[in-house]
């Protein structure tokens, strides 16, 4: 056991190391050079890059002795439909286009990038027209279809859900008892299944809902677990993938709910009829708010967490001037090191609570009221009262 706890330390205490000298890498010592990042206002613009998705796979960024600002990465597939249909080519198309002006022609469609979306020039235009709020006048958005880092993400995630859960179905072959890392998944399966669906959905319905279920957990789990690397990855804090989630779960509810469930939201029983009519909208909008919650609350808290981890390894910086070099990075190290603890808890919380609420609201949805019943024991009492 305390050998496990070691372990799990160094590992968190090289992913953070890691994650500062990238940052570090960022920086520098004054006086200030051509492209270092070591001011409020750059950090600040560095963690929103950090947080924003991208078409390149950059794992760090480094100014070399002549100011130039260098990134160590890799490229990624772009895939667009443009007026003149797809278009498919390496985002290093792009490479030095950070203000937005160079333009790249993909057979015959001028193409340029501007604050990392990817815009269509229109016909007859040679270079891209600002006005004052520096929105381009002569460019439109185009169907990004492309292999973004985030996507690249998601495709990891899968790639290793698919491998653990092989790993786990080729145990079971050998025996009634996984071996191998097998045994790693299995307990987090058996608790996803007694301690989330049974409870929630009930002993009748919860098995057609595993599957849902188990995916959306191990896919939360992984990516948050991943971003916690020093790769980068912040997909769960893309909102965009938070609706997608909180979509499935919106449709499956939908799609699973039986006709107690819609009489609930639309003509209780047992209620006034104006009060029928009162109720419904609000029954309605909570029909709406519930995948909502869903959806911010995976935003906020994963993206907060990674703007924490990375404003605390920008405290070796800021302080500076105040602390000296060894004092900032002392301090910096020592929170980052407790938030990433921290972090990792919370990995495992959000997906919880996704996994939770969505198994909570099928629940709702599913569950099978017997007014029937409820009725008839109604009938029966007072029948009981009339012979006494």
């Amino acid at each position: 056991m305390a050998r496990n706890i070691t372990i799990k330390f160094i590992a968190i205490l090289v992913l953070t190391l890691s994650a500062l000298s990238a940052f570090a890498s960022s920086g520098g010592d004054a006086p200030k050079k051509a492209g270092q990042i070591n001011t409020k206002k750059e950090i600040k613009d560095y963690i929103n890059h950090h947080l924003a998705d991208s078409h390149d796979f950059a794992l760090y960024s480094y100014t070399n002795d002549t100011g130039e600002r260098k990134h160590v990465g890799f490229s990624l597939p772009v895939i667009i439909w443009t007026s003149k249909g797809l278009r498919t080519f390496m985002s290093s198309k792009f490479h030095h286009n950070d203000n937005g002006h160079l333009i790249v022609d993909a057979n015959g469609v001028k193409l340029t990038k501007i604050h990392s979306k990817i815009y269509e020039l229109d016909k007859g235009a040679s270079e891209v027209s600002f006005d004052e709020n520096h929105h381009a006048t002569n460019a439109h958005k185009v169907l990004d279809f492309s292999i973004t880092k985030s996507v690249f993400g998601m495709l990891i995630a899968s790639l290793l859900m698919f491998l653990g859960f092989r790993s786990l179905a080729n145990g079971y072959k050998k025996g009634a008892i996984p071996t191998g890392f097998a045994r790693v998944l299995e307990p987090l399966v058996l608790y996803v299944r007694d301690e989330i669906a049974r409870p929630n959905i009930g002993e009748k319905h919860y098995r057609k809902f595993m599957g849902f279920l188990l995916t959306v957990f191990f896919f939360i789990w992984v990516l948050n677990l991943l971003g916690l690397t020093p790769l980068g990855f912040n997909v769960t804090g893309n909102i965009a993938i938070t609706v997608c989630l909180a979509l499935f779960t919106f449709i499956i509810v939908q799609f699973s709910a039986n006709k107690d469930y819609w009489k609930h939201i639309f003509w209780m029983p047992g209620v006034p009829v104006l009060m029928k009519i009162v109720l419904m909208p609000i029954e309605i909008l909570g029909m709406l708010t519930k995948p909502f919650s869903l959806l911010i609350r995976l935003f906020a808290n994963i993206t907060a967490g990674h703007a924490v981890v990375m404003g605390l390894i920008s405290v070796a910086y800021i302080t500076r001037e105040t602390l000296g070099a060894a004092g900032g990075f002392s301090v910096s190290l020592l929170l980052s090191l407790f938030i990433s603890l921290i972090e990792i808890l919370v990995a495992f919380l959000q997906a919880f609570i996704f996994t939770m609420l969505s198994s909570l609201f099928i629940g709702m949805a599913v569950e099978e009221h017997d007014h029937d019943h409820a009725h008839t024991a109604d009938g029966h009492g007072e029948e009981d009262n009339a012979i006494v």
